[in-house]
């Protein structure tokens, strides 16, 4: 029997499923590569959380490492990883000279999460009250993030929308990217029906961005025209990590409810009748507009929410701009069954034809296993690839010595 290859996964963070869509997305990642028959390594150089996954569970193997240290070649020299999958581009920037120069055959992965150049680009224009243009795209996070893209011998992208940017815009070869969503299964269970659920909901992780200044927007702009319409309906906001400005939101006077991380955020989602997500800026895929739809649960959202998942015309629910459309549209879901029942089943029918696991998963494994049979024709045809590769090992390396050196005699 074959010995199986190895899988060496590089996190930003130990994954939370249960904090954010971006932790739920590596489990997803490392599950995929386990039923593939693959060794998984886990390392990272972040703090340890209580509420990580334990990835013993899935029989993973955990290694913590340092930034910027010789000890991390040791670690290579050792496990010789014959896959490494970076958990987005600035892990890439960090470790991956050192993987190419140390495990030269190893397929290198990225995983984007999100463009966030992207992100960024859309919230420095949301911030100068306007749209961004293509000078907003190509900022240094840009050059930055498209650049590790290069470097590596594929990029999982989750948005097609993103994915459409890169190819069309950015002029990325197509073979160097695959397409993999969040991936949703339909639930099996029999769910709240809409006399038994209340309440509006919205869930996200508050260490991202968006997910604050879509609260705060729900709270100043929404909620003030939404409450007086339903007086007697609650504003039920969950998240985890919620800053203390977060906190300051929390008015049980004005039916707005802060109730910090959700233990069992499905469960949650499911008592909501409707969910309101008033997304300003973002990218990537939402992931708590598929949990919603997942549990059944309607949603009014924004364009920026929406994007990669369904245009207006089936969203399920509604899509608004302004707080008086999204408080209306919201009344709407809320108060009749009807609209209510039509957008759940929009939902379910979105999951099934679009982000069920079985539609990805052998793909992706076959691309994989394409990519180690032909990776030397592969990178000959990424000749830009290599020239990136060149120049940051030539001058990353130096500059990580010297880092390392410098901390030393700190």
């Amino acid at each position: 029997m074959a010995e199986k290859a190895i899988l060496l996964v590089i996190g930003y963070v130990w994954p939370e499923p249960n904090s954010s869509a971006a932790g739920n997305r590596m489990i997803q990642l490392l599950q995929l590569f386990q039923q593939a028959q693959y060794n998984i390594v886990f390392a990272s150089a972040a703090q340890k959380s209580s509420y990580e996954y334990n990835l013993a569970d899935l029989g993973i193997e955990e290694k913590a490492i340092l930034l910027n240290h010789s000890s991390f070649d040791e670690f290579l020299v050792n496990l010789q990883p014959q896959l490494v999958l970076f958990d987005r581009y600035f892990i890439e920037e960090q470790f991956g000279w050192r993987i190419s120069k140390i495990c030269p055959k190893a397929i290198k992965i990225l995983d984007t999460e999100d463009l966030h150049f992207l992100r960024h680009a859309r919230q420095k224009a949301w911030k100068e009250n306007r749209l961004e243009n293509i000078s907003d795209l190509q900022s240094d996070y840009a050059k930055r993030e498209i650049a590790s893209i290069l470097r590596c011998d594929t990029t999982l992208v989750i948005s097609r929308y993103e994915l459409d940017l890169l190819v069309n815009v950015f002029k990325i070869d197509a073979n160097l990217l695959f397409y993999l969503p969040l991936l949703i299964e339909p639930h099996s269970n029999t769910l709240p029906a809409f006399e038994e659920r209340t309440d509006f909901i919205f869930i996200g992780n508050f260490l991202h961005e968006p997910n604050w200044q879509a609260v705060r927007y729900l709270k100043e702009q929404v909620w003030p025209i939404l409450g007086k319409l339903l007086p007697q309906v609650s504003m039920q906001i969950y998240g985890a990590y919620p800053s203390q400005k977060v906190l300051q939101l929390h008015e049980p006077k004005q039916g707005f409810f802060i109730q910090g991380r959700a233990t069992h955020a499905a469960q949650k989602v499911q008592e909501a009748r409707v969910s309101l997500a008033p997304l300003i800026f973002g990218a990537g895929l939402k992931g708590k507009l598929l949990e919603a739809m997942q549990n059944g649960t309607p949603s009014v959202t924004t364009w920026v929410g929406a994007e990669g998942i369904e245009t207006e015309d089936n969203w399920p629910g509604f899509i608004a701009s302004t707080p008086e459309t999204f408080a209306k549209a919201a009344v709407q879901l809320y108060t009749n069954p009807d609209s209510w029942m039509q957008a759940q089943n929009r939902g379910f029918e979105i999951l099934q034809t679009q982000f069920r696991k079985d539609l990805f998963a052998d793909s992706f494994i076959d691309h994989i296993s394409f990519l180690r049979e032909h990776i030397v024709s592969h990178r000959e045809a990424n000749f830009i690839g290599a020239i990136l590769q060149h120049h940051t090992m030539a001058s990353t390396t130096y500059l990580s010595r010297w880092i390392e050196e410098k901390s030393k005699h700190v």
